[in-house]
């Protein structure tokens, strides 16, 4: 039986929210940059749970949910022909970083880092096609406060 390592909710408190795509940061290496998005992060239990909604170009809306324990292990994943195991990962309290594995290889990484006044979230999002062909997506997010 193997340990399940604690998770330390102190390095990701920070990152929960609400985030609203500033479309004009947007520098996309793969694919179109959204017209608008948002991006909440929540806890549900030990579980950190994403949500991502964003209108493309042509205004047809988007939206993708996924949950991770953010403990750094890559877990069982149901993403079909794309990703079988995930990890999250508390990188520190500035940055929370996400891997998708198909048969033990990464093949992406989304990365998520605070800025020092937390009212911006920079993400990246690299595909690993090949050693010599990684397309990076960048944009940058700004905090919401819901009333």
């Amino acid at each position: 039986m193997t340990d399940i390592p604690p998770i330390d909710r102190e390095k990701y408190l920070a990152f929960l929210g609400t985030w609203k795509l500033d479309p004009a940061s947007c520098k996309y290496d793969q694919g179109d940059p959204p017209k608008a998005g948002t991006y909440r992060i929540e806890e549900d239990g030990d579980m950190l749970v994403f949500h991502m909604y964003w209108m493309d170009q042509s205004g047809e809306e988007h939206s993708l949910d996924f949950r991770g324990r953010p403990d750094g292990i890559p877990h069982p994943f149901r993403g079909g022909d794309l990703a079988d195991a995930l990890a999250v990962t508390t990188v520190s309290d500035w940055q929370l970083d996400s891997s998708a594995y198909l048969k033990g290889k990464e093949l992406m990484v989304a990365s998520r880092k605070l800025s020092k006044d937390l009212k911006s979230l920079y993400v990246s999002q690299t595909v690993k096609l090949r050693k010599d062909d990684e397309p990076t997506n960048h944009a940058i997010y700004r905090r919401t406060y819901d009333a």
